[in-house]
């Protein structure tokens, strides 16, 4: 039987992790137990990541924000000697089935994105202090916190030896960051990433890898005064306690998982998994502090976090479904009060957090290789960030008029002020104006529109939805679809829908995804890398891969 891969930690069962908390300071360690990898048959040597690593830090950089929102710098270092990190575990990597190594890769990539925008986000800054080898997935870490510290010893460099030593890329944007946000030299990166050595000391800095060198015998020391310099002139206010990421509560059946907002059905013989997302049933909270005490038991950040849970669990564990089926149940103006709650108090750090994790959320589920739809029934509840769904997905299908015996309220639309700007996408874009980029002028008057209910022929006319189908004609039409999508190649569909859902511009974050993601699982299915005398495969064993030198 497949293991069910859980998504859900706590501190008490880390494995990986430590953290130390000294006030706007944090030390986050990272001190990985070689024999606790999330499979059989490879040991986490040097400091070396698998998926179970990486979901523990996720949950440590979701931590640092709701639980400990007075950090306002975090140092990233190793707590082993001699080593920082040796990168994704290569005997996990050539073991792995090829959707593992995708879907590893993608969850590496959002983490790392989470805690570089942190910064930006939640006032947090992730310095990286390197002591010792920093390779691949190691120095991917690094580069995804916005200050790199190295110490000038004989034992410590940077590398990104993927392409030389194992046939592939450095898996979680290495490659990108280096040219975009680093901005190194072209021909010293082409460099840089054609050695297995890696660079050292001096170099390092002046090739723009790191961002200070300091000497081995005062690197601590250096690490803790720049810490302190920028805790100092961190503009983020001072929150005295954060609330605690209570247990998601969730059932599992054969076919369901059930949580407090979200209700997920799996049709395996249909392949597709329908996810409701419940609206809240209580009023919202009546000001911060009322949001503060009901604290993760808030709809808003209960349903973030359910929602998260369910994609995660659907992407890795639920390979075969196909096509995501979004549906809402509730009351739209209760949605509208509790997102408005938010977004009218911005400045309040729960607020705010609430709000970026919901941006979050949403663009995980733009990521998904799945087909997505969403399905506007009577009594649905697609407001405001319940309504960026809409947008999210490749096609929508809305109820028209009454339908016989059938007694719920009409469905409506109903945008607010978060549908204009609150929630980006990775290419810095809305999804609206993703989804008018050709007519930006539409916007505007979209913006008209905010707090209207949108019975389906006036979303049907703003270009909301997709198709508007009455009582005579739904059941056949959204029966269609479901089985056309069924009858497509996977492989076809994933390359097209990545393909059509981020229009305009490119961002460093669009182009981890789009470049690297498509490259990477080329090159994870090619022989070179992944055959029997590929590099991965022969990896360890003193036998460099034999490649067939056909460019392709």
């Amino acid at each position: 039987m497949t293991k069910i891969i859980n998504f859900q930690t706590d501190p008490s069962a880390y494995r990986h992790w430590k953290v130390e908390y000294d006030g706007a300071v944090a030390n986050l360690y990272m001190d990985v137990d070689e024999t606790a990898g999330l499979f059989e048959g490879y040991e986490l040597k040097l400091n070396s990541y698998d998926l179970g690593v990486d979901i523990e830090l996720a949950d440590v950089v979701q931590r640092m924000r709701f639980e400990h929102p007075e950090v306002k710098v975090v140092v990233l270092q190793s707590a082993k000697d001699k080593v920082f990190c040796a990168g994704a575990n290569i005997r996990m990597l050539g073991g792995a089935a090829h959707s593992h190594k995708v879907n590893f890769c993608k969850f590496t990539n959002e983490t790392r994105n989470t805690y570089e925008a942190a910064l930006a986000d939640s006032g947090q800054n992730y310095i990286c202090a390197v002591k010792g080898a920093c390779a691949g997935g190691g120095y991917e870490l690094a580069l995804a916190c916005n200050y790199i510290m190295l110490t000038d010893d004989s034992t410590s460099s940077v590398s990104l030896p993927e392409v030389p030593l194992l046939a592939v890329l450095p898996g979680t944007g290495g490659l990108t960051r280096v040219t975009d946000k680093r901005k190194v030299r072209r021909d010293r990166a082409d460099v840089f990433c054609s050695i297995e050595e890696g660079v050292k000391g001096k170099r390092a800095k002046d090739w723009r890898l790191v961002d200070e060198v300091v000497a081995n015998s005062k690197f601590d020391e250096a690490v803790a005064t720049r810490a302190r310099e920028m805790a100092a002139s961190s503009g983020k206010a001072d929150v005295s306690q954060g609330i605690k990421l209570t247990p998601i509560s969730r059932d599992f059946a054969e076919d369901a998982i059930t949580y407090s907002t979200v209700e997920v059905t799996l049709n395996r013989a249909e392949k597709r998994a329908t996810i409701v997302i419940k609206g809240p049933e209580e009023d919202a909270p009546a000001d911060t502090d009322a949001l503060t005490a009901e604290g993760a038991g808030a709809w808003m950040l209960r349903c973030a976090r359910e929602l998260d849970d369910a994609i995660l669990h659907l992407r890795n564990n639920e390979k075969e479904l196909g096509l995501l089926e979004f549906q809402t149940q509730g009351d739209p103006e209760l949605v509208v009060a509790h997102e408005a709650l938010l977004l009218a108090n911005k400045d309040h750090w729960l607020a705010n957090e609430i709000l970026q994790y919901w941006k979050r959320v949403l663009k995980r589920i733009d990521m998904t290789s799945r087909s997505l739809v969403a399905i506007v029934e009577h009594g649905s509840c697609f407001a405001g960030p319940l309504a960026e769904l809409l947008w999210a997905v490749d096609r929508s299908y809305m109820m028209l008029e009454e339908f016989e015996g059938d007694n719920r309220p009409l469905a409506t639309v109903t945008l607010t002020e978060g549908n204009f700007g609150t929630y980006k996408m990775g290419n810095d874009l809305t999804r609206l104006e993703t989804r008018f980029l050709g007519t930006p002028e539409d916007i505007a008057a979209l913006e008209g529109l905010k707090g209207q209910p949108l019975e389906a022929d006036k979303a049907d006319e703003a270009g909301l939805v997709t198709y508007v189908y009455d009582d005579i004609d739904w059941e056949d039409e959204v029966r269609l679809f479901m089985e056309e999508r069924a009858s497509f190649s996977p492989d076809a569909m994933t390359g097209m829908e990545a393909n059509l859902r981020f229009a305009g511009p490119e961002t460093m974050e669009t182009r981890i995804f789009g470049r690297l993601t498509a490259w990477q699982n080329w090159i994870f299915q090619r022989p070179n890398a992944v055959g029997e005398d590929g590099a991965l495969q022969r990896y360890g064993t003193g036998v460099r891969g034999d490649y067939n030198m056909e460019r392709v």
